[in-house]
């Protein structure tokens, strides 16, 4: 049984979210795309914000952000814009229930999630005619869901102070 108290959170500054995804696309363009194991930041964020704050980011944010990275990579227009897109709706359909569980548990969700998004990507490499890039392709789904849990604590932080500290409120 999860004795973890449950926090009222502050509502999420639209400028933190535009931070946070700008960030990511930048981790992304970075020069390590090549390597084994290093997740899609953008993916990631991605997740987190439909499942935390669906209003904001939502399907439309990710369409965008998957344009962007498809010109980043010089992958085929819309490749990673579908695979966010279906990542974002997924996310939003499952995020009311996914919310009360614990970041371990949670993060078995985001694997899933990512895991899809890879599947699909990878499957409109291939009906273009890319080559299929090996097994390894799939760790950085592992990878981005070991990373849940610090994410999720770095991205909920600023939520979690309280606009007036004063240490007799119980809340």
């Amino acid at each position: 049984m999860n004795h973890q108290p449950h926090y009222i959170l502050l509502p999420a500054s639209p400028l933190f979210i535009a931070v946070s995804l700008i960030v990511a696309f930048l981790l992304n363009l970075l020069p390590w795309g090549q390597w084994i194991g290093i997740p899609d930041f953008v993916a990631l964020i991605l997740v987190f914000w439909s499942m935390h704050q669906p209003r904001k980011v939502g399907i439309g944010v990710a369409f965008f952000m998957g344009l962007l990275m498809d010109v980043h990579d010089a992958a085929v227009l819309g490749e990673n814009a579908l695979a966010y897109t279906l990542l974002s709706y997924f996310a939003i359909m499952i995020h009311r229930r996914v919310l009360w569980f614990p970041a371990g548990v949670q993060a078995l969700h985001v694997f899933v999630l990512l895991l899809v998004a890879q599947v699909v990507e990878l499957i409109v490499r291939l009906l273009v005619g890319g080559r299929f890039p090996g097994w390894l392709y799939f760790v950085e789904s592992v990878v981005a869901a070991l990373a849940w849990p610090i994410v999720a604590w770095i991205l909920l932080a600023p939520q979690r102070r309280a606009i007036n500290r004063d240490d007799t409120r119980p809340i």
